[in-house]
């Protein structure tokens, strides 16, 4: 029986001539009706701006958590919780490639008053030498962007994997040192101010820089990529350790050379 219904006598036809759609089921409405109405906001993508914000936001915070504990003149028991917290937390963020604010800015919080007790330190023992470290740093970051954006030394896979190697023997050295001086007075003498001290000094140091390298090809590889803007965060964090060993290193080696009359 043919309704009287315009709709649905359009409806009919439009079967008839095979470009109508069949009556929904029930469970076909219900979909529809839960399904949401608008489309979801696109994210946005990393860019160098928000990696170069964080950034100064993360070292910002370790710079001045560094200055309030060279103001208070904090002792060994503040060196030692900041480095277990900041270790502790730098293993949670880099194991879980974690892109958390709250945990990145605590690190540098707690690593900031470790290096601020640390560099009170050798600032008492060799005057100047920490304005002497923070100038060599900055001039180390400068170096390799440089060497990077000119493309003087290339990131592949295989300069990455001698990086990494070079700083996982590094530290594994440190490691035998540390066990070692229990033993002998020295360790194995890579610390002990001496040629092979000299040796390993310049070897960090090169291998922090070639670190900001592997760093400023992560940040240009997210950004090209599409990474998430959150993940600006993960490379602020990376540079600012790689700053902080390199910032370490240097103000030890140049602790070889300067008086502390």
């Amino acid at each position: 029986m043919e309704s009287k219904n315009p709709v649905f006598s359009r409806q009919s036809q439009g079967h008839q001539q095979g470009w109508g759609s069949p009556t929904p089921t029930p469970d076909q409405l219900q979909g529809m009706y839960d399904r949401p109405s608008y489309a979801p906001p696109a994210q946005r993508t990393m860019t160098i701006d928000d990696v170069v914000v964080r950034g100064f936001i993360t070292l910002g915070t370790l710079i001045v958590s560094a200055a309030v504990a060279w103001t208070l003149n904090l002792g060994t028991a503040a060196l030692a919780v900041g480095v277990i917290v900041g270790l502790v937390l730098g293993l949670i963020i880099s194991f879980k490639q974690s892109t958390n604010p709250a945990l990145i800015l605590g690190y540098s919080v707690a690593y900031g008053v470790a290096i601020g007790v640390v560099s009170h330190i050798y600032n008492d023992l060799y005057h100047g030498i920490v304005f002497q470290a923070v100038v060599g740093t900055a001039l180390a970051f400068a170096a390799m962007l440089i060497v990077y954006s000119l493309r003087i030394i290339r990131v592949t896979p295989k300069f990455t994997r001698f990086v990494v190697a070079a700083g996982i023997g590094l530290m594994g050295l440190m490691l035998v040192n540390i066990v070692a001086s229990f033993f002998i007075a020295d360790g194995i003498g890579i610390r002990s101010g001496g040629a092979l001290a000299y040796v390993f000094s310049i070897a960090a140091i090169l291998v922090g820089c070639f670190f900001l390298l592997l760093d400023f090809d992560s940040v240009e590889q997210g950004v090209r990529a599409g990474a998430p803007e959150k993940y600006s965060w993960l490379m602020a964090f990376g540079l600012t350790v790689t700053l902080v060993w390199i910032y370490l290193e240097i103000l030890r080696f140049l602790s070889y050379f300067t008086s502390n009359d």
